[in-house]
């Protein structure tokens, strides 16, 4: 989804109302009884038409609970601002819980969502379109000290900086500044192994199998590519510029008709510029250590054809706009190149 997809989603969510005796701001007590209304928590409503399932949706109702110092955090409220790969899903597919921060025990967890109890200033809460959320940044910090397991983690922090939410820099310096708190050990080492330049989670998988699976260095990511007259070859998904192999994930997008076609044509253009490509897919990923083991010979056989072989290179012309860091993607939507980031939004 992109930033307009997930704006109608917000759009599209209904808040629950409170029973009220004339039935113009909400149900009645006797309607409430019936099939016309469902029950999202104690004392709210909303009419029984209403899929519970969409994440903002499940958002929503959560949120109406909130105490006066509370917001949504962790993977919704990362969602609420934008983060398009926040799907609201965990490992198994099944629904995720909606976490809420909040100061003090004014409310309790209920099927669907979770509260969490910790310090929490006012400074760190903040409205958006009508819900309060944590900052992204303490969102994300949630996220990482709670994830299940540090490749979860990492994946976590790259999805939020693919989205603009949280630099690298602004998650290590909010890390640094809350040193005492439960996981932030993970936190850490999540932030030492996150890139801000993964455009997907298999990305990220493909990256980590790469550096923690295999024990090489960490590779580029979506790193250009181009022929030695500064015209552009590819942009495969992690590259190890010292041997030259280009990592692809495909996806079911890219296993049939015109975009198998297009990838084919790609990895020709790769090889024939002394690259060497080895493409990985979701049923490879089952099996990371047939995934290590293709990466490690595509890396010899790059290596066993030498530099001699290579008209490629990773020296970007003069006319090509950088957007590989947080930073520099941010300022150019500020200088009115948001359009140069299509791409990437297509991603998603």
């Amino acid at each position: 989804m992109d930033e307009d997809d997930l704006a109608d989603a917000r759009r599209r969510a209904v808040r629950p109302v409170r029973r009220d005796p004339t039935g113009r701001l909400g149900p009645t007590r006797g309607t409430t009884a019936g099939p016309s209304w469902r029950r999202t928590s104690r004392g709210l409503y909303v009419p029984a038409s209403v899929d519970a399932a969409p994440p903002e949706q499940r958002i929503v109702e959560a949120a109406a609970v909130l105490p006066e110092i509370g917001g949504v955090t962790g993977w919704a409220g990362l969602r609420w601002a934008g983060g398009a790969w926040f799907s609201g899903r965990d490992a198994s597919g099944s629904p995720a819980e909606v976490e809420l921060a909040t100061c003090y025990e004014d409310v309790r967890s209920q099927p669907g969502f979770v509260v969490r109890q910790e310090r929490l200033p006012p400074a760190e809460l903040v409205d958006h379109d009508g819900l309060r959320m944590t900052l992204p940044v303490r969102s994300l910090f949630f996220c990482l000290r709670h994830a299940r397991t540090l490749a979860e983690a990492v994946t976590m922090a790259d999805l939020a900086a693919f989205s603009d939410l949280v630099s690298t820099a602004e998650a290590w310096e909010y890390a640094l500044a809350h040193p005492g708190w439960t996981g932030v050990p993970q936190a850490r080492a999540a932030l030492l192994l996150s890139d801000e330049n993964s455009w997907s989670p298999p990305e990220t998988s493909l990256r980590l199998l790469w550096t923690l699976g295999a024990g090489l260095l960490g590779p580029l990511t979506n790193c250009p590519v181009f022929d030695l007259h500064g015209r552009h070859i590819g942009t495969p998904d992690v590259l190890d510029p010292e041997s030259g192999t280009a990592g692809e994930y495909d996806g079911k997008l890219h296993l049939h008709g015109r975009q198998r076609a297009q990838d084919e044509r790609r990895a020709d253009r790769f090889r024939d510029h002394g690259l060497e490509p080895v493409v990985v897919t979701a049923a490879d990923l089952a099996q990371p250590d047939l995934v290590v083991r293709r990466i490690l010979a595509a890396r010899s056989r790059a290596l066993a054809r030498g530099s001699s072989a290579r008209s490629w290179t990773v020296e970007a012309p003069s006319w090509w706009r950088p957007t590989r860091t947080v930073e520099q993607r941010r300022r150019l939507v500020l200088e009115g190149g948001g359009h140069l980031l299509r791409h990437r939004r297509r991603a998603a």
